[in-house]
């Protein structure tokens, strides 16, 4: 089974609030942030998985794994119940499930009265994603919580030795996502996650409309964003990646390398045109950008 290849004047107002990775002591109890960051959602995300919390199919090759944590608001202490923590994995061959309907190694789950969650499943294993470029082995996350925003991130285990030369795993944020794999003493295997949600104020849904739609470009290939959850996402072949709001009418993809500086740009122009601008920085550090026009 082949790997399909994918990732090749409003105003819009918001107030994100980053993980810092401390707790103090207020006089009473011990607040704070705690970090949980975010990473790229990647190629193979598919929503609507079954709610279900074994993801284990009789027969597959893998190794037995229970994946579990607990899920807080922003003070790191107080459980978040009913959030919603989606999984998903490649199986022990390195090969997603993108079509069919059993979703495999894939399922939906809510946090309990006291903020747990788990699955069983089995780890995932590195695979090659072309040109010599092997992922390590990852864990795929989205929790979604009212009030906070959505967190998408990516899990990877102590010991891979291809954390170093990815991209993701191997920054200074994935530091805390790079998790012992525990033998217990029944011989089974357990990876723990604990996660705390992050605030941040939504987009109004009447603006997030006027951005969604097809952006053309004489040079270069159409983009589509549609609207999710209230959240903006670009499609791709299997579903979409989404996209996080800063500020000043742009959005950035979660996990993106922070060198690059990606920015998804919106320009409102007078009778009513949006122009997207999409800007980067080269690995000399140059500024280059590329621009499409919303389709009528």
């Amino acid at each position: 089974m082949q790997r399909r290849s994918f990732l090749k004047n409003t105003a819009l107002s918001a107030i994100a609030i980053s993980a810092t990775g401390f707790i103090r002591f207020d006089g009473n109890r011990y607040i704070g942030d705690c970090e949980t960051t975010s990473d790229i959602l990647g190629p193979f995300y598919r929503p609507d998985s079954p709610v279900r919390s074994s993801l284990v199919i009789t027969g597959d090759k893998g190794d037995l794994v229970e994946l579990s944590g607990k899920i807080m608001h922003q003070d790191c202490t107080t459980p978040y119940k009913k959030a919603k923590i989606e999984l998903w994995h490649c199986n022990g061959m390195g090969v997603y499930d993108n079509d069919s309907t059993d979703f495999k190694y894939r399922g939906t789950a809510f946090s309990d009265e006291e903020g747990n969650y788990a699955f069983q499943t089995i780890l995932p294993v590195p695979y090659d994603v072309g040109n010599g470029t092997i992922r390590p082995a990852h864990f795929h996350l989205m929790i979604t919580a009212e009030g906070y925003q959505p967190l998408v991130t990516q899990l990877y285990f102590t010991g891979d030795q291809y954390i170093k030369k990815d991209t993701s795993a191997g920054s200074t944020a994935a530091k805390r996502r790079i998790l012992d794999v525990k033998t217990e003493q029944d011989g089974s295997k357990k990876v723990t996650y604990d996660v705390a949600m992050s605030e941040t104020l939504g987009i109004e849904p009447a603006a997030l409309d006027r951005l969604i739609g097809v952006y053309v470009s004489k040079k270069e290939e159409p983009r589509e964003f549609f609207k999710k959850d209230n959240l903006l996402w670009m499609k791709n072949d299997l579903f979409g990646i989404n996209m996080n709001f800063i500020g000043d009418n742009t959005f950035q993809m979660p996990g993106v390398q922070v060198e690059r500086n990606l920015k998804y740009t919106f320009t409102i122009k007078p009778g009513g045109a949006v122009h997207l601008t999409v800007s980067s920085l080269t690995k000399k550090g140059e500024k280059e950008s590329r621009e499409w026009v919303k389709a009528k």
